[in-house]
Parts: structure tokens; C-alpha cells; sequence
């Protein structure tokens, strides 16, 4: 959320519908990614006296706690279903088109937080195209991303913790792409930023995609690096960035929620249609 000719991160009780301002940090702070027990908030901060990733807590307790240093290049994506590992993309070397690396976070136990640290990023998949937004599978058995080797934007997926193979999910365009909850679909924008949906089925070190089908009508702003939209646990309510019908060049003021979507998507299609 912009404030103060800067950016901010804030979290929307959705019970009280009332929103509350995490950081206080001059410039733009983006990328907000939920750690996976809610507890805490990582994201990216272009501060240019002190450019990294960022933690704070959800609650709005503490301090924000700075868990790298350097330039503002790694952008936050996915955490492993345990915690333990976070995925990023970043510039790869010598200036090339961004690479995906993982990175461990180093704790015992619990995902990172205030009064923890990220260890060194560990290459997963460098090559002369760029690589983005890496999304872990509820299982943490297979690694989703974006890739323009076509020469468009596509949705990928590789098995984890080694690259091995990989299986294009998308038709023409995809991106800002996200697993369902169960792990049986992948989501993605299409080129006209409706919502699709991919069957996705991982058995072993082979993967099959489905045929993509129109998951909803409601246009999604596209995100080059960053998710428009998101699923809550429960499946009950869809929150996005709606896109504007003249285009994405103006920028919604606030997120759309949507309840109870998800009865009626199952009402106008049915299990097995």
C-alpha cells in the first residue's frame, strides 16, 4: 500500500475490516510473503540506505528485522511446506536474467522470523533466460516458475530438491502462477488475465499437466515478479487485484474479496465437469 510518497506493507483483519501498517521504512517495501504458520511476514525492501529482505511480525509486535544486506535484488517467493527453505529469484551473475535459488533458513524449528536468519542462497536453476516466481507444491515435491524460453511467458514445473526434468503447464501465456491448497491444480493469468486452472498430478519423478481451463471470469492484474491474488486456506474466499478494464497502467487502490466464491464456482461447475 503506498503511503507517504513510499511503499508500505499492512495487513486487513477481514472479521473487523480493518487494516493495520506493518512497516515504517522509508521507500518502497514489497513483495509481502506469510511465513507458513502466519506468524511473521517477509519481504523486500528498496530502502536505498539499507536495500534486502525484511521479516516482521504479523501481529504487528517487534521490530522489523533485517535477514539480508546488500542490494535490493532478491525478490521473496515461496516457503517449503516446512519452513525450512525459501525460495527466491534474482538477478543472475555478471547481471544475467534472473535465476531461481533456495535458500535455507536457519533454525531449528519454526519458519523465519524476528531473532532468525537466512543462510546462503543455493543455486536451483541458472540458465541464459530469466527464471521467476518459484512456487513450492503443498508436498514441497516439485517446484512451479515462470519462464520466458519460449519466447512468452510459460508455467513450469521441476521436481525439488534437484531440477531434473521439467514439464511446461501453460498454453500461450502464463504467470502469476500458484498451487491449490491440495496440490491438484495450478493456477495461473492467461494472456487476457482471467484465471486459469491446470490439473497437475505428480507421481514419482514424472508430472502430467491437464488441459488449462477458465478457473474464473475476474480479470487479475498480472504481476511480473509478484502474486495479484491469493486463496485462503479454507477455500472459502478469493482476494485479487482486479484489473482495470482500460488496462493495468492504473493502479487499483485496494484488493477485491470475494466470499463464499468458491460455492459458487463448484455450483456453475460441478466435480468432474
Amino acid at each position: 500500500m503506498v503511503k507517504d510518497n513510499g511503499r508500505d506493507i499492512w495487513v486487513k483483519d477481514l472479521d473487523r475490516d480493518a487494516p493495520s501498517r506493518l512497516s515504517f521504512l522509508p521507500g518502497v517495501n514489497r513483495l509481502p510473503l506469510w511465513t507458513p504458520d502466519g506468524k511473521s511476514i517477509v519481504f523486500r525492501s528498496d530502502n536505498s540506505a539499507a536495500p534486502g529482505l525484511c521479516a516482521i511480525r504479523s501481529d504487528g509486535s517487534g521490530e522489523v528485522k533485517r535477514l539480508t544486506e546488500g542490494k535490493a535484488t532478491a525478490n521473496p517467493a515461496s516457503f517449503s511446506p516446512d519452513g525450512k527453505l525459501l525460495a527466491i529469484s534474482t538477478t543472475g551473475k555478471n547481471g544475467r536474467p534472473r535465476d531461481l535459488f533456495k535458500v535455507p533458513v536457519e533454525a531449528d524449528a519454526g519458519p523465519v522470523g524476528p531473532g532468525r536468519r537466512l543462510g546462503k542462497p543455493e543455486p536451483f536453476l541458472g540458465t541464459p533466460i530469466s527464471e521467476s516466481l518459484p512456487a513450492f507444491s503443498p508436498d514441497g515435491h516439485w517446484l512451479a516458475y515462470q519462464s520466458d524460453e519460449s519466447g512468452t511467458p510459460e508455467v513450469y514445473v521441476r521436481p525439488f530438491p534437484e531440477p531434473g526434468s521439467r514439464w511446461q503447464v501453460s498454453t500461450g501465456v502464463g504467470g502469476s502462477l500458484r498451487w491449490s491448497h491440495d496440490g491438484r491444480e495450478l493456477l495461473f493469468n492467461a494472456s487476457d488475465r482471467r484465471l486459469m486452472a491446470a490439473p497437475s498430478i505428480g507421481k514419482g519423478e514424472s508430472f502430467v499437466a491437464g488441459k488449462p481451463r477458465v478457473w474464473t471470469e475476474i480479470p487479475a492484474r498480472q504481476g511480473r515478479f509478484a502474486l495479484a491474488y491469493d486463496i485462503t486456506p479454507d477455500a472459502k474466499r478469493l482476494a485479487a487485484m482486479v484489473a482495470d478494464d482500460a488496462g493495468d497502467d492504473k493502479l487499483p487502490t485496494h484488493p477485491t474479496f470475494l466470499s463464499s466464491f468458491f460455492d459458487e464456482l463448484r455450483r456453475k461447475a460441478p466435480v468432474g465437469n
